[in-house]
């Protein structure tokens, strides 16, 4: 099981890591320990001490993970969108650090932060309502869907919550930190 303390970011990106390296039974507390507090539910602080193993990494799950060249070559295909977690600021190429501001042609813009539900301890919102929402915004489980947001930390959420609701989603890891900082990649204001 994964949670945090933020809402689900940091988790999302282990379960992401964990869906790439093959491991297929991983859960997620829906909205971290701040769900896990408000529900009043027992906390410890004891230390656990991890047991080593012989156990090294690989890719048994290429599928998870999308890539800067593979993005570029789908842009056309009207089965394919790329859902974009940051900010509308960043999405708009109002703020940020990358040396070119903007999204990737095409992509819509949801903030991560609006796929929780503030009124319920950081649990992802309404399954229902976001469907709906996505929808709206032409993201449908049928199309491919590739998630990006700085460093596929946002987008690791994104990742996951669209995983739940039965959408086909691949992760940026590149995401911008990569895709605004190449001068070979087509961007949007």
């Amino acid at each position: 099981m994964a949670y945090d303390d933020e809402g689900g970011g940091w988790a999302a990106r282990l379960l992401w890591t964990l869906d790439l390296i093959g491991h297929t039974r991983y859960s997620y507390l829906n909205g971290g320990i701040h769900a896990w507090r408000d529900a009043g539910l027992e906390e410890s602080s004891e230390p656990t001490a991890p047991s080593p193993s012989e156990y090294h990494a690989e890719i048994l799950n290429p599928n998870a993970l999308i890539t800067c060249d593979e993005i570029k070559e789908k842009l056309d295909d009207k089965q394919f969108a790329v859902w974009d977690a940051r900010s509308k600021d960043e999405y708009d190429g109002v703020r940020g650090n990358n040396k070119h501001l903007g999204h990737i042609p095409g992509a819509v813009n949801m903030d991560w932060l609006n796929t929780m539900d503030r009124h319920r301890a950081l649990r992802i919102r309404d399954y229902a309502e976001l469907i709906t929402e996505l929808g709206a915004l032409g993201l449908t489980p049928e199309m491919e869907i590739a998630t990006h947001c700085q460093s596929h930390h946002r987008s690791s959420f994104t990742w996951l919550v669209g995983k739940a609701l039965g959408f086909n989603m691949r992760g940026y890891a590149g995401s911008w930190g990569e895709w605004g900082n190449r001068d070979d990649t087509p961007i949007e204001k």
